[in-house]
């Protein structure tokens, strides 16, 4: 947008020059010639007055005017009788067969640019006849006045105005690029807000400064943000709070039924206690999983560099137990042991749990779990490939909606919230998540992230 304004600018102050200048200097052009050839009639007219009075005095008035004109200009003014002989004491002009003496001699006056052959150059060519006192044609007088000194000054006032065009169309580049960076900086700072509610910071607002219609706009967008700001909030607080409270009464509910537990005999109301304990279980799972994605909704952390090899390894320390238990090996394919990813305090930690949990729970035993780490098209991509069923392409598309419970061994026991965070936090983090069919079996979690 900076570029077009400027350039509207400068095609504005360019139109304005050609309409004002150009027509300008042409006219001054033919003013020059004008005057010129004015000059030139003046000094003819007074040597054919010269020419035309036969005395002594005139003759030699018209020598010096001859001298005088041939030394103070770069032309020449010549004289020839009707008889096309010299007039005592000038010498005879050169090439007295010239056209312009003709017509002058036959009594009209000429007047041409052309190439003047008294000087052997381009130039203006003047020949007017000289009458005495009864009208008759006494003799001619031809001035030579070469054109170059001419074109040099008209090229020098062509060139001061090209030069002053070119300075005026720089100065109004300049002055139109600071405006319109100026015009242009209320749309930059929406358009910084919008890439800060893009990446999920509601508290995003921007200056109402500027012209009516941005700063009319700046105010509508602030107050459409903090509207949706405080529904998400609420939204937010009420799941966070809600899972919060509930985690006591689910404790204390679970409590209650080992209590009944042991005091049990009967078989039957055994099983029901125990049905109802796991349901507990899987409730209380299911609460602290909405109190993980509601923190996570809320909190918009500074992405930092992480090492992606680091943050494998701990994760692979925490739940290596797990793994031997049931033989299952933990390997970290790393293309660049230092290869580093901008995520957010502790985001790929969580993400990296909640994906090896889902893992070890659909793998069979003494399977291994690999984890491939590399830099792909300037981002930073995990993959997490297990050896388990794997799920239908169906099923991999609904795996990150909340609550969903695929047919597999996790679907039995899980919240459904595990691939939702793990999306959540990486989409807070600038990235995507997504499933794929493993090459050998299983399912593969690629995550990208940006690098560092």
């Amino acid at each position: 947008m900076i570029r077009q304004l400027v350039a509207s600018y400068v095609l504005l102050v360019l139109v304005a020059i050609a309409a004002f200048t150009v027509p300008v200097a042409f006219t001054l052009t033919d003013q020059l010639y004008r005057d010129e050839e004015n000059s030139a009639r003046r000094e003819a007219a007074t040597a054919a007055l010269l020419l035309a009075t036969d005395d002594a005095p005139s003759r030699q008035a018209l020598a010096s005017l001859v001298d005088a004109y041939e030394r103070q200009t770069p032309g020449r003014l010549d004289v020839l009788s009707a008889a096309r002989t010299a007039v005592d004491p000038l010498p005879l002009p050169v090439a007295t067969d010239d056209p312009a003496f003709t017509e002058a001699l036959d009594g009209r006056e000429s007047l041409r640019w052309r190439d003047a052959e008294a000087l052997g150059a381009e130039g203006l060519v003047l020949a007017v006849p000289a009458r005495s006192s009864d009208g008759t044609v006494v003799g001619a007088v031809r001035i030579s006045y070469p054109s170059g000194p001419l074109s040099t000054r008209l090229w020098q006032i062509w060139g001061f105005r090209a030069a002053l065009a070119v300075t005026v169309l720089i100065a109004a580049a300049v002055v139109g690029f600071l405006l319109a960076r100026r015009l242009t900086r209320p749309l930059r700072e929406l358009n910084r807000m919008a890439g800060r509610l893009r990446d999920g910071d509601l508290t995003a607002r921007v200056e109402e400064t500027g012209p009516p219609e941005t700063r009319t706009l700046a105010g509508t967008l602030n107050t459409a943000t903090e509207t949706i700001g405080t529904l998400v909030g609420s939204q937010r607080a009420f799941i966070g709070d809600a899972s919060h409270q509930l985690r006591t009464p689910l404790t204390a509910l679970r409590l209650s039924l080992d209590n009944i537990a042991d005091g049990v005999d009967d078989p039957y109301v055994r099983e029901d206690v125990d049905h109802a304990t796991a349901e507990v279980v899987r409730m209380s799972r299911l609460v602290n999983g909405l109190l993980t994605l509601a923190r996570a909704e809320a909190t918009v952390a500074t992405p930092e560099p992480v090492r992606i090899a680091d943050v494998v390894a701990g994760r692979f320390d925490t739940w290596r137990a797990a793994a031997e238990e049931r033989g299952i090996r933990l390997r970290h394919d790393a293309a660049d042991p230092e290869l580093r990813a901008l995520v957010g305090h502790g985001h790929l930690e969580q993400v990296l749990d909640n994906v090896l949990s889902n893992a070890l729970a659909v793998s069979p035993d003494h399977a291994t779990i690999t984890v491939v780490s590399r830099l792909e098209a300037r981002r930073a991509v995990i993959e997490v490939v297990d050896r388990g069923p794997g799920l239908p392409a169906a099923d991999r598309q609904r795996a990150f909606d909340r609550f969903w419970r695929g047919p597999g061994l996790t679907g039995r026991s899980g919240s459904g919230l595990g691939l939702a965070i793990v999306k959540q936090l990486v989409s807070d983090d600038g990235g995507a998540a997504s499933l794929h069919e493993a090459e050998h079996g299983g399912l593969c979690v690629r995550i990208v992230l940006r690098a560092a």
